[in-house]
């Protein structure tokens, strides 16, 4: 992996998480690393165990020259839908670095320009460039905290365990329980095969 997509001009990179979840925020990262870092075993953070994912985000945070995180709430997204909020979260990551960055890589294939600096998108850039893999270790593991912590008001859906994702239990978390104050409204919570095993449990 490359540290950056460019050398000519100060990068950062920036990723998300938690955009195809039906609960919670949608959570980004910016990180600008020193042209010494070490990357160790950093790649991208579906492709690291969660014990690796955090002692990296301890070493990301503790070398990199800055780093910021960005959330997007429920509320939110229903409002401006996932792809713009996404967008947003990525913005107010950019907007929390000590430094202003030249130029922004970015996970994915669209972005919307951030103030009026350069950008490009790469497609599964965070296994391509160290800052976006970076990023992406941080979005992930600071959307899993969130997740970890509302668990505990909501134990039935099992956020602990799915973090918000489309998992089977959720789902019947949901239709058994009905949806709560952190799902995305906008999103179809119920999937039509839970309904019909739903159904025939009754």
């Amino acid at each position: 992996m490359q540290l950056t997509f460019q050398t000519e001009f100060l990068e950062a990179g920036c990723d998300e998480a938690g955009r195809g979840c039906l609960a919670g925020p949608v959570v980004a990262a910016a990180v600008i690393l020193a042209h010494d870092f070490n990357p160790g075993e950093l790649n991208d953070s579906k492709q690291l165990s969660e014990k690796q994912r955090y002692e990296l985000r301890t070493r990301i945070e503790h070398e990199a020259v800055c780093w910021a995180v960005g959330y997007v709430s429920p509320e939110e997204i229903d409002e401006i839908n996932i792809l713009n909020a996404s967008f947003l979260a990525m913005h107010r990551a950019l907007d929390g670095l000590r430094l202003s960055p030249d130029f922004i890589a970015v996970d994915g294939n669209r972005f919307t320009p951030y103030k009026r600096v350069k950008h490009q998108c790469v497609v599964k850039g965070d296994a391509k460039y160290l800052n976006i893999a970076a990023a992406s270790v941080l979005a992930k593991t600071y959307r899993d905290d969130y997740m970890k912590e509302i668990h505990e008001e909501f134990p039935y859906y099992q956020w602990d365990k799915n973090k918000g994702y489309p998992t089977k239990a959720h789902r019947l978390g949901i239709k058994e329980n009905g949806p709560c104050k952190y799902h995305r409204m906008s999103f179809n919570l119920i999937s039509p095969q839970i309904e019909i095993e739903f159904k025939k449990d009754i």
